[in-house]
């Protein structure tokens, strides 16, 4: 079974959308998730206390700064802004895809886990997960 979700951000940040993938898993089998884009994550994270997202993105910020700070001067990819070629590396840093478990419609996280779209640019975009749930 295949599907897609489709995730409005607001510039960079977690987006939660486990409520999403929750129902529309239906069975047992292996769940992919698949991101379709180049500067952004996919995580599974603590969905208890917000203040871990924000943390999160505070810290990827610090590790990686824009193109426009001194210490980011070496970078060559720089006409489509000062975010672009940080999503990238930072998307090339964590996870573009997840497999999670599913017990009879039930994702197999954990109690304070949720999946999220790490995005890691500064403008609003639409980005695409491709679900693939393979039945056992």
């Amino acid at each position: 079974m295949q599907g897609q979700f489709s995730i409005q951000t607001r510039g960079s940040g977690l987006y939660e959308f486990t409520d999403h993938v929750t129902d529309w898993a239906i069975g047992t089998g292996l769940l992919t998730l698949f991101v379709q884009h180049t500067s952004c994550s996919l995580l599974i994270q603590e969905n208890a206390d917000p203040e871990v997202q924000t943390d999160l993105n505070a810290f990827f910020r610090r590790l990686v700064p824009p193109t426009t700070d001194p210490s980011m001067s070496y970078l060559t990819h720089t006409y489509e802004g000062p975010d672009d070629m940080p999503a990238h590396i930072k998307s090339a840093m964590m996870p573009v895809s997840l497999a999670i478990p599913v017990t009879e419609g039930r994702l197999a996280l954990g109690t304070w886990q949720g999946i999220y779209l790490f995005e890691h640019r500064e403008a609003p975009k639409t980005r695409h997960v491709v679900a693939h749930l393979t039945h056992s």
